[in-house]
């Protein structure tokens, strides 16, 4: 069978992945990948990504999609499941009210957004554990860690970013982000390539979001000069991947000679 032939977006893609999961630990023979799928291009294209890798990679692993519709548009999922279907991935869907919750009336002395949130990462670990997953995998790429830096450092006087590979619940969970070293532009171009199925986000709060205000702030800043932006990408994104690498190797569970 022929290898796809595949273009400059593709490819960073699948080589970036490689690198964080080569340097960080990412996975193991046998680990089972919980993929959350939100039915956007980020997810979407890791998903993708991590079914590439598995070609590659020299041991196997497993991945199964996991998507939870918030309640905006209960039907808007359908594109995901044919295209699990047609790649033979496994997964589960479900449709939930957690957007709607978000943005009730009982829910005014709270963000919209901290609410929904925090009903679906509950979820996704409760779903890791009743699959008996290993990992999640989440679709944050490289401008979601520069607007988390920023956040905490302007909003919380911390210094920090947005791990790649972190365990939880005592590491029988480890929350994997492959695609961090991928700006969004890259990942968007891999996704109209790959003719990946992506539907609009229907929560009437996207793009009013803490994030989304700081990504306009940083618009400021990367004026500044005329590679500033190439330059906090490059800094923040060699910054953390020294940090979780670091991490890796004095992990005891996950030595550098298994990591990929």
């Amino acid at each position: 069978m022929m290898r796809e032939k595949r273009s400059f977006a593709q490819e960073t893609c699948i080589r970036s992945m490689g690198k964080a999961m080569q340097q960080t630990g990412m996975l193991y023979p046998g680990c089972r990948v919980g993929v959350a799928v939100s039915g956007g291009v980020d997810s979407f294209v890791m998903l993708k990504c991590l079914r590439l890798r598995q070609g590659i990679v020299p041991f196997p692993f497993e991945i199964f999609a996991i998507h939870l519709n918030p309640g905006f548009d209960p039907a808007n999922h359908e594109p995901l499941v044919t295209w699990l279907a047609q790649n033979g991935i496994p997964g589960h869907v479900e449709i939930t009210d957690y957007g709607l919750q978000g943005h009730s009336e009982a829910n005014q002395r709270n963000s919209a957004c901290f609410r929904c949130a925090w009903l679906r990462r509950r979820r996704l670990f409760e779903l890791c554990r009743e699959y008996h997953l290993t990992h999640l995998a989440i679709g944050h790429n490289a401008e979601d860690l520069v607007s988390t830096f920023f956040l905490n450092l302007c909003r919380n006087g911390r210094v920090e970013g947005m791990s790649m590979s972190e365990p939880f619940f005592g590491g029988s969970l480890q929350v994997i982000r492959p695609l961090m070293l991928v700006e969004k532009r890259t990942i968007r171009a891999a996704a109209r390539k790959w003719e990946l199925p992506v539907w609009s986000n229907p929560c009437p709060s996207a793009g009013h979001t803490s994030r989304s205000s700081m990504e306009e702030t940083l618009h400021t800043l990367y004026g500044v000069t005329d590679n500033a932006r190439r330059c906090i990408f490059n800094g923040l994104t060699r910054w953390q991947l020294d940090k979780d690498r670091i991490r890796a190797q004095e992990d005891a569970k996950i030595g550098p000679e298994q990591a990929n």
